[in-house]
């Protein structure tokens, strides 16, 4: 049986997140384990999901791209704390990126990325710090100790070129200075909508098309294939995120969901 749906931005957001909370390995590492969610916009959604508490997504940031003329001010902030969870419960006063040291084999770490190239399940992560940021502080950590990375990411987030050459292209100016932020190659557990969708329901997805008008630019439209009782599931999914209002507006005027 064959269907399809069409998500905003912001519903995309919420659907890998209800994916992401499903994941057979988050769960365990909830239950006798430790989960770290940096900050990020998908990652806010991720926090709800896996809580069941409501933040306010607007606070739990680091970096964003805007458009021109829009300032930051008022709009975003990184005034929450990291959410890092041991045994499902929260640890005060605890940083993601200093969670990793205590973390190993089992615990998951969730991290967001600023591009994606499907075709190779590569993400890309934007970093202007001169240090690496936040991939730069846990990378060699968490494959060391072989910590689950997992990489909730929207396919309107898919570039052309692989993320590998795209890093490549930009690390190649000698000339530029930091004007221009790099591209961290980054290998981990994809979770996109496709993966949210076959989490969470069982359907085989494909991502058909994207972009639109009046609130749809961004959006995809992924076509479904499954069983009937699947087909009727994510119609029921998709009630439940249909509507999610935009992660934030120019105005400031955000509502919680």
């Amino acid at each position: 049986m064959l269907s399809e749906i069409v998500l905003t931005v912001s519903e995309s957001k919420r659907l890998i997140a209800k994916g992401v909370a499903s994941m057979p390995a988050v769960k365990k590492a909830l239950a006798g384990g430790t989960v770290a969610i940096a900050t990020g916009s998908t990652n806010a959604y991720v926090v709800e999901e896996i809580t069941g508490s409501h933040i306010e997504k607007t606070k739990y940031m680091t970096g964003a791209t805007l458009p021109s003329g829009v300032s930051r001010e008022g709009l975003l902030s990184r005034q929450l704390p990291d959410v890092v969870l041991k045994h499902g419960q929260p640890a005060e006063n605890a940083s993601a990126a200093e969670a990793v040291k205590h973390m190993g084999a089992g615990d998951v770490f969730i991290k967001g990325a600023n591009a994606l190239h499907y075709e190779t399940s590569r993400a890309g992560v934007l970093t202007g710090h001169p240090t690496g940021g936040t991939v730069g502080a846990v990378i060699g950590t968490i494959i060391a100790r072989r910590i689950r990375l997992v990489i909730p990411v929207g396919l309107e987030k898919c570039v052309a070129e692989p993320i590998e050459d795209v890093s490549a292209f930009i690390r190649a100016d000698s000339e530029g200075g930091n004007s221009v932020p790099s591209v961290w190659p980054l290998d981990g557990e994809i979770i996109t909508e496709i993966e949210a969708l076959k989490i969470l329901t069982g359907v085989d997805a494909m991502h058909s098309a994207a972009g639109g008008l009046a609130g749809a630019e961004g959006a995809v439209r992924l076509v479904m294939r499954g069983s009937r009782e699947q087909i009727e599931q994510v119609a029921e999914l998709a009630n439940c995120i249909h509507g999610e209002p935009p992660f934030v507006s120019p105005s400031g005027e955000n509502k919680l969901r």
